[in-house]
């Protein structure tokens, strides 16, 4: 029978230190009782939680009040899960009053309490600590010994010795000081709960802290500070596991020197638990080499990868490593549907999961993708039918609720039994866990921390016997590298890598500009070019570069599209000469990647509108900077600066094949864009609105290695011009320099 317990879910509140943090567990959900200190809120809320106890007044637990034998003999009834319409054998003890009447007689008859008479259970005596100790070392059946007639404390005798002893050895009770135990001394009910919290887990509850990274995409460089807070916390927290929500490929230069390596050696010496696929897992499928890198990935890790909605039986690089199914103490380089781990003595139990999207956004090739939705149905009941009651998902499908190819909210909504969800895809940095309860009652609690390292997310989350969340705690860790502590032997793990992709940096990508590729400010509003609000070779070769990838997404390449990149995400230019990886990154430092905006022409046109809508430079000189100003490829559009804002724009042309027309408002487009302007960056309403219709896609392709391979495509040498793109019709000369030819002017 599944107990009525209270689901309590925390605010947050971070408590940074130095080198890490420490997640707190004490909660605001005991506020009701104005008498518990910090010292006994965990243990307050525990038994409040469970419905233990509802205190001695409305807004009192009476926390220093002595503890009443009968009050105790149902604290003890209710935490091993017996319940007042139980059938037990009456006891003969005639001061018990009725309500109490079901507990005493239950633990009477399991032998765990006794009377201070035939007759006489002592009901309203208070309980002491050496009686305590008795009656929780048999209720929670944990084993003493009974042939043992003393211990450290000089006034605990042979009746309760075994008992006390039992309880120091599992870190359950302390003496009063060092020599004595206060045997005799009442019980405080603020006392009584700390020892009854204390071991909760051998009553089968289980405390549980769940730290959590997804779509690391190579960056590395925070992992020796992350190393440094997992390691403080698993100090403090002993039930723990560390978990991945996948897309650990492309992104960094890490992945362009190591393709894993480097990342699979530093997610070892962190010490995952499991680690589930990213689409971007898959980029490689399609390649010459195929999944090759993913194969020696998996090869190097010492985690389970864990896939339930993947076949990989049909692919040559991956099957040999695919086993499938559940397993138990999972060992690394393979692939398992879920694995069951034992933790404080209680079996919790993962499965792993990745977007159906990834069949349109990346090259799984010969992997097949199956349904997320019928997979974890299946797998949930594997992993019930093995006795596991406590379950976590870790998926690489999005947390957005409306997102077309799937999202965690529905799968919370449509497979009970999923207790967390460890998340990943769209790079969400869930300052509050979501939770979510299905039409069945169950509840679900969704995490997910953001994106590159930028966080490590912890849950502190507690089960009941029955398997049920009855409270939860998460929160970021923001891995700040100014005020945290790296890891020196991390460091050390890491240093041959880095040295390697420092080296990488200087490198050519085997082109050279004849040109300045101009990422320049008019800072001043003096009406020079400016990145941020106009035109220029540079921004015109971004956007064409997420216009290309865009176009060999699946589908895309007969589809209207369109590419815009906000001009305050290009922060440098590139001197004429020799190009470098590096000097590429430092134009993109972001790592902003790319995103598909399901849209159509009327949207485009108010995005536009907001792009030009910006304040004027006076003297007729055209637009101020602004952040938000789109550079943008496969289109061309003028707009006049001196008309009222948000009714600037004229006319706007798209590509279609080799020829530009004009976009109309219920033509479809596609967006290529980054994750940044995506998701409403730079006050983007538009496109805010189109990410929670669940209209924005995450193929997620790095900007920097989009831009590089786009450059590469154009031969060892290029000369890029502005070309008109974007034309202000109220100056003959744009801020840019170009003058607008007399075919291409627009009537005002």
């Amino acid at each position: 029978m599944k107990k009525n317990t209270r689901f309590l879910a925390t605010a947050v509140t971070a408590a940074a230190v130095a080198s890490a943090i420490a997640v707190p567990s004490a909660s605001a959900d005991t506020s009701k009782f104005t008498d518990v200190s910090d010292r006994y809120a965990d243990a307050v809320n525990f038994l409040w939680a469970n419905n233990i106890t509802q205190g001695v007044a409305a807004d009192k637990f009476g926390t220093m009040s002595d503890v009443k034998r009968v009050d105790a003999a149902v604290f003890i009834a209710k935490l091993m899960g017996l319940e007042p319409g139980g059938v037990y054998a009456p006891s003969s003890f005639t001061d018990v009053p009725k309500s109490s009447k079901w507990a005493v007689d239950a633990l009477k008859e399991k032998g765990i309490i006794s009377g201070k008479s035939a007759t006489k259970f002592g009901a309203n005596e208070q309980l002491t600590r050496g009686e305590a100790a008795a009656m929780i070392v048999k209720a929670a059946k944990i084993e003493a010994d009974l042939s043992k007639t003393e211990t450290k404390f000089t006034d605990v005798n042979k009746r309760f010795a075994p008992y006390v002893q039992a309880l120091v050895d599992e870190k359950i009770a302390n003496g009063k000081t060092d020599k004595t135990f206060g045997t005799s001394m009442p019980v405080t009910r603020g006392e009584l709960a700390m020892l009854l919290n204390n071991g909760n887990a051998k009553f089968g509850y289980l405390d549980l802290l769940v730290m959590h990274m997804n779509d690391h995409h190579a960056y590395l460089d925070n992992f020796p500070y992350i190393s440094t807070v997992v390691k403080d916390l698993r100090a403090t927290h002993k039930n723990n596991l560390l978990l991945h929500g996948g897309d650990v490929f492309s992104g960094d230069l890490y992945w362009n020197k190591y393709k894993g390596l480097a990342d699979v050696a530093m997610m070892n010496y962190l010490g995952f638990d499991a680690v589930t696929f990213g689409n971007h897992e898959f980029d490689e499928g399609g390649s010459k080499e195929g999944h090759t890198a993913l194969r020696n990935y998996i090869l190097g890790a010492k985690f389970p990868v864990l896939g339930a909605n993947l076949d990989f039986k049909g692919d040559e690089k991956l099957k040999s490593l695919y086993k499938g199914g559940i397993a138990e103490n999972a060992k690394g380089g393979e692939i398992y549907d879920g694995n069951i781990v034992e933790i404080d003595g209680q079996k919790v139990g993962m499965f792993g999961l990745t977007t159906e999207d990834t069949v349109n956004i990346s090259s799984p090739a010969d992997v097949d993708v199956l349904s997320y939705i019928t997979r974890a149905k299946e797998t949930v009941a594997a992993l019930e039918a093995k006795g596991v009651d406590k379950i976590i998902a870790i998926t690489h499908v999005g947390v957005d609720e409306a997102a077309k190819a799937g999202s965690d909210q529905a799968l919370a909504k449509a497979v009970p039994g999923i207790d967390v969800i460890v998340g990943g895809h769209t790079h969400t940095p869930l300052k509050e866990p979501i939770t979510i309860t299905n039409e069945n009652g169950h509840k679900t609690v969704i995490v997910q921390a953001g994106q590159y390292g930028e966080y490590l997310g912890t849950l502190d989350v507690k089960f009941n016997p029955q398997g049920e969340i009855y409270w939860n705690h998460g929160e970021l860790v923001k891995i700040d590298t100014k005020t945290m502590k790296a890891d020196k032997q991390a460091e050390a793990v890491l240093a041959p890598f880095k040295a390697g992709k420092e080296e990488l940096k200087k490198e050519s990508i085997g082109v050279s500009s004849d040109a300045d590729l101009s990422g320049a400010r008019d800072s001043n509003a003096e009406g020079a070019s400016s990145v941020r609000h106009n035109e220029t070779n540079l921004g015109n070769l971004i956007a064409d570069a997420m216009l290309s990838k865009a176009k060999t997404l699946p589908g895309m390449d007969k589809a209207t599209v369109v590419a815009m990149q906000n001009g305050g995400g290009i922060r440098t230019s590139i001197e004429a000469g020799d190009i470098t990886v590096g000097s590429v990154m430092q134009v993109l430092p972001f790592g902003n990647p790319l995103a598909i905006i399901e849209s159509n022409g009327k949207e485009v046109k108010e995005a536009l509108e907001r792009s030009v809508g910006g304040s004027l430079i006076a003297e007729g000189k055209g637009l101020k900077e602004d952040g938000g100003f789109l550079h943008v490829g496969g289109m061309k559009f003028t707009y006049d600066s001196t008309k009222e804002s948000g009714k600037r724009v004229i006319d706007v042309l798209v590509q279609e094949g080799d020829k530009f027309v004009p976009l109309t408002d219920d033509m479809k487009v596609y967006i290529a864009t980054n994750s940044f302007t995506a998701r409403g960056g730079d006050d983007y309403k538009v496109f805010e609105k189109a990410s929670s219709e669940g209209r924005v896609s995450d193929p997620g392709f790095s900007d920097t290695q989009n831009l590089i391979e786009y450059l590469q495509s154009l031969g060892d040498k290029i000369d890029p011009k502005v070309e008109g793109r974007i034309i202000d019709t109220s100056l003959e000369t744009q801020q840019n320099g170009y003058k607008v030819p007399v075919a291409a002017e627009t009537t005002k």
